[in-house]
């Protein structure tokens, strides 16, 4: 039986001040489709809902948002939605997820998908994904993940290494289908542009699918501590103590992400097997105000705007971002590549080049401006 679980737990402290501790990036109503401002989440549901009906469908979250998930999306089953405590990473939103869907099925298979991208076209993306559920069907010891053809050297992805092509039973290639030879975290620029020029790396998405089982096995193996916590939750999952079990053993969980968790030990073990899938899609994750920008349509100075107006002289390259005021308007003289945030509760200016540093100053604000 095929899952969907979408993880939704980022804080998204790139994107202040729009994005804000009680307010995450992916429920942030800032991307425009079809003349409307929908959020991340609201995309990302939609994106779930082609691979599997609405009862399959998760959303893996804080449960400090559960209210205003509810509130972007009114229809989703609120029984669905795995409030974390606090976060621990993904490889325990992942284990998470794994144990509930292996307690309602044993052979659950399920993808994980990321709240805060956007991918186009969708039927390339539907088509890759279901490659990865039947990959899974036909062998449950397969954990499956996804790369993505880079466009340019970027330093902030990690990227996966092709190794040879995956085959079928009559020893035949399958379309798209790799055997991953290694993962590398982020690299820096050299060797980002060493990996692209070669044609033998890909972005590594951060989405996978699993079979649930299996991924749980692998949980008990490398994070022990961890599996034994997390099987206490599936225990009391849908019981009067669920909310109690989930409250004492979240902040035990020690944090880590799967690919390190889980991916990397993983793929030394001769039990499982790590397969990739080719994704040719254009891929944008939205995790900094410079990759917001590229949503929107430049002027003919280059100049990038919305939910604000502005008024522009001998300045270009720049992102003026506001909240939808009508009355207001933010004027540019002599600025080129600036980022301008403009929110009822703080004014963000900063270089294109230094809005990774966003993340410094966030730690540095009072309590209330986070």
């Amino acid at each position: 039986m095929r899952y969907a679980m979408i993880m939704a737990g980022g804080s998204g402290t790139r994107l202040w001040p729009m994005s804000r501790d009680g307010q995450p990036k992916q429920l942030i109503e800032f991307i425009h489709r079809a003349g409307k401002r929908v959020s991340l989440l609201e995309i990302a549901a939609a994106r779930a809902g082609a691979l599997v009906p609405v009862d399959k469908q998760y959303i893996c979250t804080g449960e400090r948002y559960r209210g205003q998930l509810l509130q972007s999306l009114p229809t989703f089953d609120d029984a669905h939605i795995l409030g974390e405590p606090m976060p621990r990473d993904t490889v325990n939103a992942v284990a998470f997820a794994a144990s509930v869907f292996a307690k309602e099925n044993p052979d659950a298979i399920f993808s994980v998908l990321t709240a805060d991208q956007l991918i186009e076209p969708d039927d390339v993306f539907n088509a890759a994904m279901d490659l990865g559920y039947r990959l899974v069907e036909e062998d449950p010891s397969r954990l499956v993940t996804f790369g993505i053809k880079p466009d340019h050297p970027a330093t902030g992805y990690g990227y996966i290494e092709r190794g040879d092509a995956l085959r079928n039973k009559l020893d035949e290639p399958i379309a798209n289908a790799f055997r991953v030879a290694r993962f590398v975290e982020k690299p820096p620029l050299e060797k980002a542009e060493a990996y692209v020029y070669s044609g033998r790396f890909d972005w590594n998405a951060g989405m996978f699918v699993f079979h649930a089982r299996t991924l749980l096995k692998l949980y008990e193996r490398f994070l022990p501590k961890n599996a034994s916590m997390l099987k206490r939750v599936a225990d009391a999952w849908g019981t009067p103590e669920q909310q109690s079990v989930l409250d004492e053993v979240y902040p035990q969980l020690e944090k880590t992400s799967v690919d390190y968790g889980i991916m990397e030990p993983a793929s030394h073990e001769s039990d499982v097997s790590i397969v990739g899938v080719k994704m040719d899609i254009r891929w944008l994750d939205v995790g900094s105000w410079p990759a917001y920008g590229e949503t929107l349509v430049p002027d003919a100075n280059g100049n990038r705007s919305a939910g604000v107006a502005i008024a522009a002289h001998d300045s270009s390259n720049n992102i003026v971002i506001g909240e939808g005021e009508s009355n207001h308007t933010i004027a540019l003289i002599g600025c080129d590549d600036l980022v301008v945030v403009r929110t009822a509760r703080a004014t963000l200016v900063v270089p294109k080049d230094r809005a990774q540093d966003i993340k410094a100053l966030h730690e540095k604000l009072p309590e209330n401006l986070r």
